[in-house]
């Protein structure tokens, strides 16, 4: 029990595990919407948008937060409004902006003599979380999980019967653009957790896992966010205890995670038939 008790007596594991609890869950939740439909590359492409707007924030001495959310709205903006231009394709105009904003990012990274300042950005430090980060990260997952509970018939009906959708009178395009919308303030919230680089492992992975184990969209979102707080929890532990990095490790914990619910869903299946 100490082994897992002891690490939590410390004051930056506490606000560690609360950050991650809270970046996770509300990923997850966010997440099955992804998975549904289809949206992961999205949300790869989102995280690494935000590395100009990061990277800008740093140049000019702003707040780290402020220059990632105005990189990910428009980031959002700008695949919503391209995706709506018939002759191109949603994925195209994803590649289009993710290659050019990362490189752009790229490009004002090497205007800078040391890559040292950029590695948390890149990374993350959830260690290093403090008071005012948290607060931020508890107001984005605040606003996402109330948007996604006020507009969940809305999500539920786009994702599974688009069509429908349009006939009593949904715009498509509005929901895939608050969704965008959600998801870059997500990608925001999950930056100081784990970086840019691993951030879209989030959205996807607890929500792919909870799609293995349940079809129904609610019992989805709470395995989703059990999964991913499960996952932070135990990364941090683990990181803690074999001195390694700690957003790779909650990653590659909801990685092992997921395996287990494909064994145990493939099971089911089996005993199904």
């Amino acid at each position: 029990m100490n082994w897992l008790i002891d690490p939590f007596r410390y004051s930056f594991m506490q606000s560690a595990a609360l950050a991650g609890v809270l970046v996770g869950v509300t990923c997850a939740v966010l997440g099955v919407y992804v998975v549904l439909r289809r949206m992961a590359f999205i949300g790869d492409a989102l995280s690494h948008t935000i590395l100009p707007g990061l990277v800008i924030a740093y140049l000019q001495n702003m707040n780290l937060f402020i220059g990632a959310i105005v990189a990910g709205m428009l980031t959002a903006l700008g695949i919503g409004w391209l995706s709506r231009r018939r002759e191109i394709r949603e994925d195209t105009a994803i590649g289009i902006l993710f290659t050019g904003m990362f490189a752009l990012g790229v490009l004002l990274i090497s205007t800078v003599h040391s890559f040292r300042d950029f590695t948390h950005m890149l990374f993350g430090y959830i260690l290093g979380v403090t008071n005012g980060q948290l607060i931020v990260i508890a107001v984005i997952a605040a606003i996402v999980v109330s948007a996604l509970a006020i507009l969940h018939k809305e999500f539920e009906l786009a994702s599974f019967d688009p069509t429908h959708a349009e006939v009593i009178g949904l715009s498509a395009d509005r929901i895939r653009t608050i969704l965008l919308l959600l998801m870059a303030l997500s990608v925001v919230g999950a930056i100081q957790a784990v970086g840019v680089v691993l951030t879209s492992a989030l959205l996807v992975v607890p929500a792919a896992a909870a799609s293995m184990l349940t079809q129904r969209l609610p019992a989805m979102m709470v395995i989703a966010a059990v999964i991913a707080a499960f996952s932070a929890l135990v990364g941090l532990l683990i990181s803690f205890h074999y001195d390694v990095a700690s957003g790779a490790t909650i990653v590659l914990t909801c990685i092992a995670c997921f395996l287990i619910s494909w064994l145990v869903g493939g099971l089911r299946r089996r005993v199904a038939a």
